[in-house]
């Protein structure tokens, strides 16, 4: 990255571009092995083999009987010569021209190869008779049908959660290799801010932006050291910037990266790092800043509550998961929805404003806004299930009009 820094405003897609482009996954010589108990939410190092056969054995797919298709003919009454259950497999005699009762999940007795449904026997003193027509193989699962002993079941880059995790188990896999967590340092700037839980002096606001990222953060699964609030001083916040860097693979501040007088991110990330970009052409989250300090990736959220959770979660939560040699992550697709309510917008920038959707009577889906878009209006997050994505030249929109709505993920779903 060059040591300078790009002033005007650069579009979203250019900036993550960048921020990919110039970024590597940084943990994958280093791995650690899990047991699943404790691998949830970490990232796989390698591909994960099965260690059996699903299912290990040929069984039955119905309540019903096993049957030699070789024995049966039309109108002919079977003898039961026994009884097949999942954990109590039958092992007796199998005379021919006998069936087999057999239930969901036995084993399937050697010789059989077809499972007759029970709702196609009719059972009498002598024994069944069947009263449909058969296929050789029908209602029997096969041994391997699922999953191969051997087979890939999940590659590397997988986020084990609550669909893998299970799986692994169900299939006798006791522990995982992962990566190592992602260290993130996060600290906030600024004379007016104060921890949450302590009373305000005029002129004071809580520090929402650090806490709001700081429970981004363990959502994405990081390791994250917590520098608290930097006062406006120059070189405490050096001393932060030389703290965070020594520790983290990414660093995280929020405010003064705008331009006021006493901003001074910008001047001290000139001093110790390398600068990407600056500003970029979207609404909210115009002050965004990207580097390289002397060992960790740094990004600057603005101080404005909403622009800091819109800018983490387009460019910070996808860099995140570049970092930790995440491959299956992804934003969810956008959809094409009718406006229910005007949505105020000027040309310039693409404007990420929040909203609501859901499908209307006619089954159509469509957007509505949650109001107020003002950056500090956060409420319109925990109201919200979506943003409305109105292009950089899209003036005002109309109620009719069709918009792109992008669903919320996991991280802003809660």
């Amino acid at each position: 990255m060059e040591n300078t820094f790009t002033s005007g405003l650069i579009s979203l897609q250019d900036a993550l571009e960048k921020m990919l482009t110039q970024t590597a996954p940084l943990t994958q010589n280093d791995t650690q092995w899990l047991p699943l108990t404790a691998s949830a939410g970490r990232i796989t190092a390698s591909p994960v083999r099965s260690p059996v056969f699903v299912p290990p054995f040929d069984n039955s797919a119905m309540d019903g009987y096993a049957l030699r298709s070789a024995d049966f003919h039309a109108d002919a009454v079977f003898p039961v010569a026994g009884k097949a259950f999942a954990g109590a497999p039958f092992s007796g005699e199998w005379p021919t021209g006998s069936c087999i009762r057999i239930m969901t999940g036995a084993p399937v007795p050697a010789g059989a190869d077809v499972v007759i449904m029970q709702e196609e026997a009719e059972v009498l003193d002598a024994g069944v008779r069947f009263t449909a027509s058969i296929v050789p193989g029908q209602n029997i699962r096969l041994i391997g049908d699922d999953i191969r002993e051997g087979q890939e079941v999940l590659g590397a880059g997988v986020r084990l959660g609550a669909a893998q995790l299970p799986l692994l188990a169900s299939l006798g896999v006791e522990k995982v290799e992962v990566n190592r967590r992602l260290k993130v340092a996060v600290f906030s700037t600024g004379d007016e801010l104060q921890p949450v839980g302590t009373p305000l002096k005029e002129g004071q606001i809580y520090d929402t932006n650090r806490f709001a990222v700081h429970l981004m953060l363990n959502q994405l699964g990081c390791e994250v050291l917590d520098l608290g609030i930097i006062r406006d001083d120059p070189e405490a916040l050096r001393q932060a910037f030389n703290q965070a860097d020594a520790f983290a693979d990414l660093v995280i501040s929020s405010g003064g990266v705008s331009v006021g007088e006493a901003d001074y991110t910008k001047t001290m990330l000139e001093e110790i790092g390398k600068i990407g970009f600056w500003k970029l052409a979207i609404k909210p989250g115009k002050p965004f800043a990207f580097g390289k300090l002397s060992n960790a990736w740094f990004c600057g959220l603005p101080g404005n509550p909403v622009s800091a959770a819109l800018t983490f979660y387009q460019l910070v939560q996808p860099l995140i998961a570049k970092l930790s040699a995440q491959s299956d992550w992804s934003l969810p697709p956008r959809l094409r929805a009718k406006a229910a309510t005007a949505f105020k917008k000027t040309p310039g920038r693409l404007d990420f404003q929040r909203a609501v959707f859901s499908h209307n009577s006619q089954g159509e889906l469509e957007a509505r806004t949650t109001g107020p878009q003002g950056s500090h209006v956060f409420s319109s997050y925990s109201l919200a299930n979506c943003f409305v994505v109105l292009e950089r030249e899209r003036g005002d929109v109309a109620v009719g009009e069709w918009v792109e709505v992008e669903p919320f993920n996991a991280l802003l779903k809660g």
